[in-house]
C-alpha cells in the first residue's frame, strides 16, 4: 500500500504529466513508469530527508518543464479538461504509424575515430546527447552528438588489448569497460573535471573479460563474464570481487543482462549456445545459480531485457543475439528467469558478436538489430513475418557490430566491423 509520502510525489508527478505528453506524448508514460519504481522502493522514515527530496523533485521538474499552475476553481478546472480534450483528439487524427514515428532515414553525423571494430555503443542514461563507444582498437571514446558539429570530446586510453564492453553509472558519472587484457576499468566522467581512469582491477582467472555491466539496483556492484566461463561480482568501492559473488558456466561469457525492475535475476549466454540464470543479492553481492534455461546451438551474443507497459506485451521479454541467422525474443514466465519463446526474425548472423537492442520508449515494441549484411534492421515485435520489418538502414560496408538509441529515441547509433559510427536521425523527433 503506497504511504503518504508516496502519495505526495505521485501527485507532484501527475501535475507535470499533462506537459509531458504535450511536449512529446511517449513521455506521458514516465508517470506510469515512475509509480511503480516508487511503490517497490522503501522510503526513509527520516521525515527531513523525504521532505528534501520533494522539494528537488519539484524544483526538477519545474526547471525541466516550466512551471505547472494548480488549477482551483470549478470554472477553471473545466476549461481546462476542455482544452485538453482538444488536444487529445488533435493527436489522435495525426497519430502516426509505427514506421512513421521510426523513420530513422537521414544520416545525422559519421565518426571514424576507431580504425577497428566497435565492439560496444551506448547513450548515457537519460541524456541524448552524450555516447560511448568501446573498440577492439583498445580504447573508448566519449562524443557529443548534439553540438553542431558533433564530435569527439573524450578518448579513454588505457587497455592494452581490445574492449569488448561497457556500461554507464546510473548517474553518468561513471563508465566500466572490459577489454581482452583480463581487467576491468572504472573511468571517471563527471562534467567538470578531465576523464580519468579510477581503478584497473584484475580479473580473478586472469582471462580475457568479454562482458561486463552494472548492477541496475546498487551501482556499487559490477557483474563481468570472462572466457573461462566465470561470472563474477565486483565492489566498486574497494575493488574486491564479492564473497560468494562467482559462479561458473563453462565455454566463454559473451553476453550479460540483469533484470532492470530490481536487479536480483541476470541471465549470461556464453559461445556455446547455453544461457543460464542467476539470482543475485543486491545488498551483498550473493549469487546463487538457478538453472540453464536455453540452447540454441549457436553462440549467445547479446541479451537485453525488458518490460514493457503495452497492450501488445505486458510482460517482461528477454532479447537474444544467437548466431544461428535469427534474433530471438522469449518472454520472461516465472520468478527463476524461465524463458518462453514468442517470436524470432531472420537476420544474418553466423560469425561476429552482433548486438541487438529495444527501443527506450515503452509505447512500441520495436527492436533493431544488427547484421552482417551491413543493415540495421528496425523490426516491430507485434507482428510476425515479414510485416514486422519496418525500416532498414544502408550505410555501413561491413558487418554492423552494434547499435543503442539516446532516450528519446531522436538518433540511432551503430557501429560497423570497420569502426564507422554513425548517427542515423529520426525526423519525427527534435534535436
Amino acid at each position: 500500500m503506497a504511504t503518504m509520502w508516496h502519495q505526495q510525489i505521485f501527485a507532484l508527478d501527475a501535475k507535470y504529466n499533462t506537459l509531458r505528453a504535450t511536449k512529446l506524448s511517449s513521455l506521458g508514460m514516465l508517470y506510469i513508469r515512475r509509480r511503480n519504481q516508487l511503490l517497490r522502493e522503501k522510503f526513509s522514515r527520516d521525515l527531513e530527508i523525504v521532505t528534501q527530496y520533494l522539494k528537488l523533485r519539484s524544483k526538477l521538474l519545474c526547471r525541466r518543464y516550466g512551471d505547472c499552475q494548480e488549477q482551483n476553481s470549478i470554472g477553471s478546472h473545466t476549461i481546462n479538461e476542455e482544452s485538453l480534450e482538444k488536444k487529445m483528439k488533435h493527436h489522435t487524427i495525426q497519430r502516426k504509424s509505427t514506421a512513421e514515428n521510426f523513420a530513422f532515414a537521414g544520416v545525422h553525423h559519421v565518426f571514424d575515430q576507431h580504425k577497428t571494430a566497435v565492439s560496444m555503443l551506448k547513450f548515457a542514461n537519460n541524456d541524448r546527447s552524450k555516447l560511448c563507444c568501446a573498440s577492439l582498437d583498445g580504447t573508448l571514446s566519449i562524443c557529443e552528438v548534439i553540438s553542431t558539429p558533433p564530435k569527439v570530446i573524450a578518448l579513454l586510453e588505457g587497455h592494452h588489448n581490445g574492449v569488448t564492453a561497457l556500461d554507464w553509472s546510473i548517474c553518468n558519472d561513471l563508465i566500466v569497460s572490459s577489454s581482452l587484457d583480463a581487467t576491468i576499468r572504472l573511468w571517471r566522467v563527471c562534467v567538470d573535471m578531465e576523464p580519468s581512469c579510477l581503478r584497473v582491477v584484475n580479473d580473478q582467472q586472469r582471462a580475457e573479460v568479454l562482458c561486463c555491466s552494472f548492477i541496475p539496483a546498487n551501482n556499487n556492484l559490477i557483474i563481468a563474464g570472462n572466457s573461462q566461463g566465470l561470472i563474477q561480482i565486483l565492489n566498486v568501492s574497494t575493488g574486491i570481487y564479492t564473497r560468494g559473488g562467482s559462479c561458473k558456466i563453462g565455454g566463454k561469457i559473451l553476453s550479460l543482462t540483469c533484470e532492470g525492475s530490481g536487479g536480483s535475476i541476470i541471465w549470461a549466454g556464453n559461445d556455446r549456445g547455453v544461457i543460464v540464470s542467476f539470482r543475485l543479492e543486491p545488498g551483498i553481492g550473493r549469487l546463487t545459480k538457478l538453472q540453464r534455461v536455453l540452447e540454441t546451438g549457436s553462440m549467445i551474443t547479446s541479451l537485453s531485457w525488458r518490460s514493457w507497459l503495452s497492450k501488445d506485451a505486458p510482460w517482461a521479454a528477454l532479447l537474444i543475439n544467437s548466431a544461428c541467422n535469427m534474433v530471438l525474443l522469449y518472454h520472461v514466465v516465472d520468478s527463476h528467469g524461465s524463458l518462453c519463446f514468442w517470436r524470432k526474425y531472420p537476420i544474418k548472423h553466423r560469425y561476429y558478436s552482433l548486438r541487438s537492442t529495444f527501443c527506450p520508449q515503452m509505447g512500441a515494441c520495436l527492436i533493431a538489430t544488427g547484421s552482417e549484411d551491413g543493415a540495421v534492421h528496425l523490426l516491430d515485435c507485434a507482428r510476425e513475418g515479414k510485416s514486422a520489418r519496418i525500416n532498414r538502414l544502408h550505410g555501413h560496408a561491413t558487418s554492423t557490430i552494434t547499435l543503442s538509441f539516446n532516450y528519446d529515441e531522436s538518433l540511432l547509433a551503430s557501429a560497423d566491423h570497420d569502426g564507422l559510427v554513425i548517427l542515423w536521425r529520426n525526423h519525427q523527433r527534435h534535436l
